[in-house]
């Protein structure tokens, strides 16, 4: 039987064990939404590893406010860099209208470091390097920034688990909803909320927060469409600016995979073939 003394010592061990937990318990929470963020990311951008490279045409529609438009025609081209270590390169060629016909964006994305991107206009004939602190302007006046532009890698983001609810544009579908962090140089967004589906492992809508934390402008990926029986891919993205109310569509034709396209096809020296 406990004498008074024991107890005395049990009750305080007791109490502050129980401050301990709770003091460990929202870390323990932090660390679990860290990793559980972390791993439904790196289960998406693993559903697509493999494809080697595709090559798309694609219509660029951008609204004003009272819905007036202006329509550009472009290509794009993309080849995977198997080591996920190291990042994605891209090349973006506009064909009309006939006053930036032959513009081009190469982008070389990059982790932690910022991405290598040039732009070629052909009526400056020059190749201009985007610098780190221009990365978040608009790309050719739509609401996309340049930095839109570069493959989204996993490790430049770090990640937390907020819930799981119906997916916001196809409500059929389950969605993981996931916040995320860039840790690349400058980059204009302070954070972005994305939802991802648990059947595909597709991105579905993607909110982005600017450095004063205000939601400035969200992008749905929509028509979804599988190729090679593996590889799916969004043939219609809609960027809506909340604090303009402009908003731009990407709207993409079929895509063909394993071009055969090299390094050499995505060298700054690609850009000076279109003087």
């Amino acid at each position: 039987m406990l004498n008074l003394k024991s107890s005395t010592t049990l009750f305080k061990s007791l109490v502050v064990s129980g401050l301990l937990l709770s003091a460990l318990a929202p870390q323990a929470h932090a660390q679990d939404a860290a990793e559980k963020g972390y791993e439904i990311a790196k289960r998406s951008d693993e559903s697509d590893r493999g494809f080697k490279d595709h090559k798309v045409k694609m219509q660029m529609i951008l609204r004003n406010a009272a819905g007036q438009e202006d329509v550009r025609d472009m290509r794009f081209s993309v080849k995977e860099e198997p080591n996920p270590d190291l990042g994605d390169k891209s090349l973006i060629i506009f064909d009309t209208p006939k006053d930036i016909s032959g513009s081009a964006l190469l982008s070389h994305a990059k982790i932690l470091e910022p991405d290598d991107q040039w732009l070629f206009i052909p009526e400056d004939e020059m190749i201009k390097r985007i610098s780190s602190r221009n990365k978040s302007g608009p790309f050719f006046g739509s609401e996309f920034a340049y930095e839109d532009f570069t493959a989204q890698e996993l490790n430049k983001y770090k990640y937390k688990y907020l819930r799981q609810e119906a997916c916001p544009n196809v409500p059929e579908l389950t969605c993981d909803v996931v916040e995320r962090y860039p840790q690349y140089e400058r980059s204009g967004y302070a954070r972005q909320i994305g939802w991802v589906d648990t059947t595909d492992f597709q991105n579905r809508k993607i909110e982005f927060y600017n450095r004063a934390d205000s939601l400035i402008k969200s992008l749905d990926f929509l028509d979804y469409k599988q190729y090679e029986g593996k590889f799916w891919r969004p043939h219609l993205m809609k960027m809506v600016n909340h604090q303009t109310g402009k908003s731009t569509d990407l709207v993409y034709g079929p895509y063909s995979f394993d071009n055969g396209l090299t390094e050499n096809d995505f060298v700054k020296g690609v850009l000076e073939t279109l003087y």
